[in-house]
């Protein structure tokens, strides 16, 4: 439910249908973002909109994304506005009519102008935190990052000050005459897991498989 005093409830954050759907309170919005890497990041190229799947990470009210210091799309998007997007497939949603198929489905939305991380410490603390939320301890694992390394690799963020959260998890429904025709009806729930580990040929005999892989394999998102 949208409400008045609610902070990240803008002019581009509002609902205009829907309402029902949406939320704008930080504990919605980070637990989208939480759920999935995966996410798009939309920007403005030469007056020509541009969209670029990449990964992102969330640090208390800080999302991030990185990338290639070559990159066009992080070199055009630092001090521009953007519009970071996550969604997650929950389901299909088969109506008696083509009308009512629908969607469940987890989704978010953050506006805002992308900062550059320019320390090499703090890009270092960055990195840590995106590979450790996704591989719990695994940075410390790793061969140390070298400083060719952090110069190669840019890290954008910006505050989720504005930003909204949209979501549909319900069942069929079905204009009220429809559900006496001779159709099937319902929902199909859609999963991301994981599947079985493949080791690289080339692993050291010795080397076994870490937790935090053995935690993945299966997981559900």
């Amino acid at each position: 439910m949208q409400k008045p005093s609610d902070p990240r409830l803008t002019e581009m954050t509002r609902l205009r249908r829907m309402h029902e759907r949406g939320a704008h309170d930080p504990a919605s919005i980070y637990a989208i973002l939480d759920a999935s890497a995966m996410c798009s990041v939309g920007y403005v190229i030469d007056g020509r909109p541009v969209v670029t799947p990449t990964f992102q990470w969330r640090e208390g009210n800080h999302v991030y994304w990185h990338g290639s210091s070559a990159s066009r799309m992080l070199r055009k998007s630092v001090g521009s506005d953007v519009c970071l997007t996550v969604s997650i497939m929950d389901g299909l949603v088969l109506g008696r009519s083509a009308m009512h198929h629908s969607a469940n489905y987890r989704s978010v939305m953050v506006f805002g102008k992308a900062v550059k991380v320019e320390d090499p410490e703090e890009k270092v603390a960055r990195l840590r935190a995106f590979v450790n939320g996704m591989y719990p301890g695994r940075w410390d694992m790793l061969r140390p990052i070298t400083p060719q390394e952090i110069k190669a690799t840019t890290i954008l963020g910006m505050p989720i000050d504005e930003a909204s959260a949209k979501v549909r998890d319900a069942g069929v429904s079905d204009d009220e005459a429809d559900y006496e025709l001779p159709i099937w009806a319902g929902v199909i729930p859609a999963v991301t897991t994981f599947g079985d580990a493949i080791a690289d040929p080339r692993n050291l005999a010795n080397v076994d498989m870490p937790d935090h892989v053995h935690d993945l394999i299966g997981a559900k998102l």
